[in-house]
């Protein structure tokens, strides 16, 4: 004997569920949805029938929802969620007019680069809607690939098959320390400088530490003590305190300036800015003019 197949639930029987849990009766709901309430009832009865499923029971008059009830409200909920997030989407992309600008980059270059540019581009577009997100190297590779971004700017290596990296600006890091430090009123600091110095340093896995690192070995130079950790502002804030000196890329050095003294680092240690943006779909028309202004902002910057 051939069993009939439950059939598949159709979009107002599932409204009317939700606003029958989100309300708590069926009168509430009609109201909700602008509708009557023997309509809501009737939904929810064939929601029920389709389903094979108890929603509700009545006690006192009034609607219990079961916990299979419970359990498919969480699931209604979640996809009424992404739909209010495209209607966001919708409505972004309809005041933006020309469109959506994702941008990714590293703590240090969201403080001391995109800032300037960002003003930039939207005293241009002021109906463009810009998300700039400040991550990780790793973020910033994994959010390109995914499609989260349309440009990447970074101190790290963004070397992917699937990207297109331009060297925006090269420069070299630099020492920051309190004003009244010791060697504060030196011209500029050599790695032995820091002998028995305690320091201010980034991640072990960091590339600008690694170099630095380098340097240290290569001269023998020992700290008396060290404060590790991830971003670059942090040891400018902590430098600005006397708790040390830091070594840091001079973009980032530039913001803190008021409060540092910010000095040349001997062996230099190169930072190179890159950006990045996907090849394996062509970049808007918005994306290449934010592009060009980030040359011409670190063109201005090397004519200085």
């Amino acid at each position: 004997m051939l069993f009939p197949m439950p059939r598949p639930l159709n979009f107002r029987e599932i409204e009317a569920f939700r606003a029958v849990m989100l309300t708590g009766t069926t009168t509430a709901a009609a109201v909700m949805l602008h509708t009557t309430q023997p309509s809501v009832s009737r939904l929810l009865a064939q929601m029920q029938a389709a389903a094979e499923l108890k929603l509700f029971d009545i006690q006192k008059g009034r609607l219990r929802p079961t916990q299979e009830a419970r359990r498919l409200f969480e699931t209604v909920q979640h996809h009424f969620m992404g739909l209010a997030r495209i209607e966001q989407d919708v409505a972004v992309l309809r005041k933006s007019g020309t469109g959506v600008l994702r941008i990714g980059c590293t703590p240090s270059l969201g403080l001391g680069v995109m800032p300037q540019v960002v003003g930039e581009f939207s005293r241009r577009h002021a109906d463009v809607h810009v998300n700039l997100q400040t991550v990780g190297g790793h973020h910033l590779r994994e959010g390109l690939l995914n499609g989260q971004y349309d440009l990447v700017l970074s101190t790290s290596h963004l070397d992917d098959p699937h990207f297109d990296v331009r060297v925006m600006h090269r420069t070299n890091a630099v020492c920051v320390m309190h004003p009244s430090h010791a060697l504060a009123g030196r011209g500029m600091i050599h790695v032995r400088d820091l002998q028995g110095q305690f320091l201010l340093t980034l991640n072990a896995d960091d590339e600008l530490h690694v170099a630095f690192l380098r340097g240290m070995r290569q001269w023998q130079v020992e700290p008396s003590a060290t404060i590790e950790t991830t971003y670059s502002g942090t040891i400018c804030s902590m430098a600005a305190e006397g708790a040390g000196i830091g070594i840091v890329n001079p973009y980032v050095a530039e913001v803190f300036a008021h409060g540092l003294r910010v000095l040349t680092l001997l062996p230099a240690c190169p930072v190179e800015v890159r950006m990045a943006l996907s090849s394996q779909s062509a970049s808007s028309a918005i994306t290449e003019e934010f592009a060009a202004l980030l040359e011409t902002r670190f063109a201005a910057r090397e004519a200085r």
